[in-house]
């Protein structure tokens, strides 16, 4: 189960006034997957689905590591993106 420091940083990065580039919102969202549901078993997306192809690959890039370590990595790499974007 995620920690409440986890669910402050996932609010947080939700209300930056400037979003972030595709990039950056493509590893916080593997990194928030991993963290809640653990590796990627779903089955791929269509190739003509390009926006679900894209987060189902970085998900999947994760898989093998840690529930708990993706968390420390979403904390930490949120703060990065709040500091960057909240200025």
């Amino acid at each position: 189960m995620p920690s409440a420091e986890f669910e402050k940083a996932a609010a947080d990065v939700q209300q930056l006034k400037v979003l972030p580039k595709d990039d950056e919102l493509l590893k916080l969202y593997a990194l928030y997957k991993q963290t809640t549901v653990g590796d990627n078993e779903t089955a791929k997306p269509s190739v003509f689905d390009f926006k679900a192809k894209y987060k189902w690959t970085e998900w999947s890039k994760l898989k093998g590591m840690s529930q708990e370590d993706a968390e420390a990595e979403y904390i930490k790499y949120a703060g990065e993106l709040i500091a960057k974007y909240s200025e």
